[in-house]
């Protein structure tokens, strides 16, 4: 059985195949990921943000995560919250993706 460090790093890889259908940058480098808890049941919440609260996908984006999360082998289920505080900004944004969206 992996460690939680492990399957942390494995849930990663699972999020960052989820792309902003806005921007051509995966969610987790814009840093719209806020944490993975992951009990010792291996139970997982993801708390996100989104770029606006009047995102178009809202409602579809934190649904789409969980699945992803779920398929993550050792993840007996997955939730994920939504927050707005603290606000997302650009500066959440890895300099990854700033490089990839020409803010550098």
């Amino acid at each position: 059985m992996k460690d939680k460090r492990e399957l942390e790093q494995d849930i990663i890889k699972a999020i960052k195949t989820c792309y902003d259908p806005e921007i051509p940058v995966d969610i987790y480098e814009l840093g719209l990921i806020y944490s993975i808890d992951i009990d010792d049941d291996r139970y997982v919440t993801v708390k996100m943000t989104l770029t606006t609260p009047a995102c178009p996908v809202a409602i579809s984006m934190p649904l789409f995560i969980e699945n992803k999360v779920q398929t993550v082998p050792e993840v007996k289920d997955a939730r994920v919250e939504v927050v707005w505080d603290p606000p997302w900004s650009q500066d959440m944004m890895s300099e990854a993706a700033r490089f990839d969206l020409g803010l550098l």
